[in-house]
C-alpha cells in the first residue's frame, strides 16, 4: 500500500488492495495499528472527516456517497462505524447497498466489548478514546463552548459522575492528558484498557 496521506475530506491510504476499509476518520491511527501489525496488504484505507463523531446526520449520506464513488474500484467495501448516532439509518443504508458494518452503537462499545459494554450498564459516564484524548479541545472544549463559557460545564455534566478513558495503547502521556480531561470538567476519573476490542475482530472478518 502506498503512504496514508492527510486530506480535506479526511484521511487516505490506498494503493492495490481488494478491500476497501471505509472508515471514521476517528480510527485511522488504530485501524492502520491493526492492519500493519497483521500484514494484510490486501486492505486499503478511506477515513471520512473524523469531525463527523459531532454531526452524526453527516455519517450516512457520506458513506452512501463513499460507497458509489468506490464501489467499482474493489472487490468489497467494509464499513467501519457502529451506528454512531445515526438512529439505524447507517444500518439501513449498509443493508441497500450491500456492504457490511462494524456491529455496535458506537466506538465506545465497540472498543470495550459490545457485549462487556451492554452489560456494564453505565449509565453516568463520559467515554474518551486515545483519539478522543488526543483531540478533547476539538472535539469537546470548543464544540460545547466552555473555552468561552466554562460556566457551562455544571449544566453539561450533571448528570455525569466519571469520565472512563477506554484506552487503545499504554501511554502515559495520554494517561496524564486523559486525567486532566477528567479534572476540567469535573469528574471522577477511571481508566479501562481496552486495546482495539471488536475492531480487531471486525477487520479480521475481512481477512
Amino acid at each position: 500500500m502506498e503512504d496514508a496521506t492527510l486530506t480535506e475530506s479526511g484521511f487516505s491510504k490506498t494503493g492495490s488492495g481488494q478491500v476497501l476499509l471505509l472508515a471514521c476518520g476517528a480510527l485511522a491511527r488504530e485501524i492502520l495499528a491493526v492492519i500493519e501489525a497483521n500484514g494484510w496488504d490486501h486492505m486499503d484505507l478511506q477515513c471520512l472527516p473524523a469531525i463527523y463523531h459531532n454531526h452524526p446526520e453527516k455519517i450516512t449520506p457520506a458513506v452512501e456517497e463513499a460507497v458509489a464513488k468506490h464501489r467499482s474500484d474493489y472487490e468489497k467495501i467494509f464499513v467501519v462505524y457502529a451506528d454512531c448516532g445515526t438512529g439505524g439509518q447507517l444500518q439501513a443504508a449498509c443493508e441497500r447497498l450491500g456492504v457490511e458494518m462494524v456491529a455496535g452503537p458506537h466506538c465506545y462499545s465497540f472498543f470495550d466489548g459490545n457485549e462487556a459494554f451492554e452489560a456494564r450498564g453505565e449509565m453516568t459516564a463520559f467515554y474518551l478514546t486515545d483519539f478522543l484524548v488526543r483531540q478533547f479541545d476539538a472535539f469537546v472544549t470548543k464544540p460545547l463552548g466552555l473555552d468561552r463559557h466554562p460556566e457551562l460545564r455544571d449544566m453539561y455534566f450533571e448528570h455525569y459522575e466519571a469520565l472512563v478513558y477506554l484506552a487503545q495503547t499504554d501511554d502515559p502521556a495520554l494517561d496524564a492528558k486523559a486525567q486532566e480531561c477528567a479534572d476540567a470538567l469535573g469528574l471522577r476519573f477511571e481508566r479501562r484498557f481496552t486495546g482495539y476490542g471488536d475492531l480487531a475482530e471486525a477487520l479480521r472478518s475481512q481477512a
